[in-house]
């Protein structure tokens, strides 16, 4: 049976491949983006399977309206990509407000947005599969990412939370952390060079020298191939709540995850000290 999905941030980079990939082997698509000329293409290629719709994702009723219109057009939903985002770079001192507000607007308001908009249609069909593109980024955090890092850090907790809300309604939640992909000109973007960098401060210059010679480095992965296995993913009958999509972050992930328990396994006489009398620790 062929599915249905939105899709936000259809224009280009892995939503597109998504979007592409959804179609290509049948099925329907409500492709969103922030104007619909980069999606005439896939309407002429595929006409009525694909819905192009304009959409901000920092609209909330923009959101409401296409998820609507998506619903009206297809009869149901079935597989819901919040893709849409974008990394805002800078040391945490050189970020302005307006810089930060617009990174979570995006990144982690704009999701919740399309989150509550799809969800009755979904506990109403009692079935769906959100995908939440999170990142690498989600589980560890580097230097100069600091906006980036927060966004996708508190998608990974708001979609945990949301998988264990949503579970009795036949809903499945899926949080998928790419590492780099070559989505730009077949190349892995230096995120120090995306379009959103922060007025910079020269005392974090020899930071910022330093980790330019190893940005956008990283083997990147095939976007095709991703949207393939994405492909696999929302055809699974038990699906993960997390996976990695590349292995280009894979060993520094799991060094970071070791080197926690390993902190909190030497600090664990100062957490307990923390935790008070004999008393309150016997009740835990």
């Amino acid at each position: 049976m062929s599915k249905v999905w939105f899709v936000t941030g259809s224009s280009r980079g892995l939503g597109r491949q998504f979007v592409q990939a959804a179609l290509s082997r049948g099925d329907r698509v409500a492709a969103t983006a922030r104007t619909t000329t980069s999606l005439d293409d896939l309407a002429a290629t595929y006409g009525d399977q694909v819905l192009p719709l304009a959409m901000d994702v920092t609209d909330k009723n923009a959101v409401g309206q296409a998820v609507k219109r998506a619903v009206e057009h297809f009869g149901r939903l079935d597989v819901i990509v919040n893709n849409a985002g974008y990394a805002q770079i800078g040391a945490i001192e050189e970020l302005t407000e307006h810089e930060l507000r617009e990174q979570m607007e995006t990144n982690l308001f704009g999701a919740v947005w399309v989150i509550q908009a799809v969800l009755p249609h979904l506990r109403g069909q009692r079935s769906g599969h959100i995908i939440q593109l999170s990142s690498a980024a989600g589980l560890i955090a580097l230097p100069l990412g600091g906006a980036y890092h927060a966004s996708k850090w508190a998608l990974e907790g708001l979609n945990e939370a949301l998988a264990g809300e949503v579970a009795d309604f036949g809903v499945k939640v899926t949080i998928i952390e790419p590492g780099g992909f070559a989505t730009r000109d077949g190349k892995n973007p230096n995120p120090l060079d995306n379009g959103h960098v922060a007025a910079p401060d020269p005392a974090y210059d020899p930071l910022r020298q330093r980790l330019g010679q190893v940005a956008g480095k990283q083997p990147a992965g095939d976007p095709a191939a991703a949207a393939q296995t994405l492909l696999k993913l929302v055809d699974t009958d038990n699906p993960p709540l997390r996976v990695l999509f590349g292995q280009g972050f894979q060993s520094m992930i799991q060094q970071a995850y070791a080197d926690r328990l390993k902190t909190w396994a030497d600090w664990q006489d100062l957490s307990a000290q923390a935790q008070g009398g004999a008393d309150l620790q016997a009740a835990v």
